[in-house]
């Protein structure tokens, strides 16, 4: 019976500290309810982005409990919001307490993720080799050659050979467009070959064949080549002397004095227009095989219509020739290239006037061609008094067409060669007929 009462007595006295003890083996071991809670938050955190909290850690400054108490409140009204975003480069979403493991598996997950974008992204950034295909090499050596620009070259030549007072030709004005045509295409090319540097600073210029890479310059040197040498050839053999020498004289100050003069004085927009001024001389030449008045005024007329041709267009590149270290006018002397523009608008007046005067076309010139000399020359008026995009853009678009309507009115008023073979017949017929009243 002792025994009995003293196992119950002691019994009694450990129940407590094993109800304990079981206690605390159930909180090691099992979920406790703090636990559910934070994996709910995690479950929340996954699948609703937007109900996620971020909360700002504590500071490590010892402060007074009722300061501390102020910084709770605080910090349960600031809610930040996470926006979801590509899981490509969102790891897992940062929240309060979550587990060493938690941490690096999201860690190699992003790198995982992330590594192949930035690698591909630093391959793009390299240097590729490109390919030239067959197919696209004539539309790259028409842009080497400035197409466009060949073609209005070639139609000033034309121009210049059809204003001649001479038979027309047919064969020799193959000859001299052909070899006009191939020498503004070598001038052009080799004038990319030295601008390189300074186009790929340039929004207009900087898609150009050289600058993108799409030919060696060996290619383009070797092209400009290909058409220079045998365009001066075919002008000076099948055409005349005088014109080859005026040909390769317009190459070489166009790539040797205008090109460099472009970044050391504003004296390169005169030395342009000398360059655009010889085609039409050329074909003058190339006809007559001499050089006249006529050959002369034509010239006058080319070199005028390129200072508001230029000066408009060059006003809405200010920018672009800036930055490429251009020195033109409109950069550094606006008003010098505003007034230079409208003179040269009314010197067109002027030299129209003169055409009748050295017997090239009629008097009807003049006045048919006014109308659209007045027109220009008030567009330059207005250029001249507004200084802005708008005005330079209508005298440039106004120039691209005024040309070809000037040359176009000034060839149907061209004196015909049999009208000046008939008056010179009929002044050695007068005086041969007065000898003959006087000889009786």
């Amino acid at each position: 019976g002792l025994f009995v009462w003293h196992l119950k007595h002691t019994g009694m006295r450990r129940v407590p500290c094993q109800f304990i003890h079981l206690c605390r083996v159930a909180n090691d071991r099992f979920i406790t309810f703090q636990y559910f809670n934070f994996l709910k938050r995690m479950y929340v955190t996954q699948y609703n982005k937007d109900l996620s909290q971020r909360a700002k850690p504590k500071s490590d400054s010892v402060a007074s409990p009722f300061r501390e108490l102020q910084q709770l409140d605080q910090e349960k009204k600031v809610i930040h919001k996470i926006r979801p975003i590509s899981p490509v480069h969102q790891p897992l979403s940062e929240t309060p307490g979550r587990n060493e493991w938690g941490e690096t598996k999201s860690a190699v997950q992003a790198e995982g993720l992330v590594t192949p974008v930035r690698a591909e992204s630093k391959e793009d950034r390299q240097w590729k080799e490109m390919k030239l295909r067959l197919d696209d090499l004539p539309g790259i050596l028409a842009r080497l050659s400035k197409i466009k620009l060949t073609a209005l070259v070639v139609s000033t030549a034309s121009a210049g050979f059809a204003m001649a007072p001479v038979p027309f030709d047919l064969t020799c004005f193959l000859l001299a467009s052909l070899g006009t045509g191939l020498a503004s295409c070598a001038a052009n090319s080799i004038n990319q070959f030295f601008e390189v540097p300074f186009d790929s600073n340039m929004n207009r210029t900087k898609n150009r064949p050289l600058v993108r890479g799409q030919i060696s310059p060996l290619l383009a040197v070797c092209f400009a080549a290909s058409c220079g040498v045998p365009g001066i050839a075919l002008l000076t053999l099948g055409v005349n002397p005088l014109t080859g020498a005026l040909g390769a004289f317009n190459i070489f100050l166009y790539t040797c004095c205008y090109t460099p003069m472009k970044r050391m004085s504003i004296a390169n927009t005169w030395v342009g227009a000398v360059v655009g001024a010889i085609p039409p001389v050329m074909g003058w030449t190339a006809a007559t095989g001499s050089l006249d008045a006529g050959a002369l005024l034509l010239g006058g007329i080319l070199y005028s219509w390129q200072f508001p041709h230029f000066n408009a267009l060059s006003w809405g590149l200010r920018e672009d020739y800036s930055r490429g270290g251009y020195c033109m006018m409109s950069v550094t002397h606006p008003g010098l290239c505003r007034r230079v523009a409208l003179r040269h608008c009314l010197a067109l007046i002027g030299l129209s006037t003169v055409a009748p005067l050295l017997d090239i076309t009629t008097w009807t010139f003049p006045v048919i061609s006014l109308p659209i000399n007045l027109y220009i020359s008030y567009l330059g008026f207005r250029f001249y008094r507004d200084a802005d995009r708008s005005s330079s853009r209508k005298l440039f678009f106004c120039s691209l067409w005024h040309l070809p309507m000037l040359l176009l009115v000034m060839f149907s008023c061209k004196k015909s060669f049999l009208e000046k073979e008939d008056k010179g017949d009929l002044l050695g017929g007068n005086h041969g007929r007065a000898v003959e009243i006087r000889l009786p």
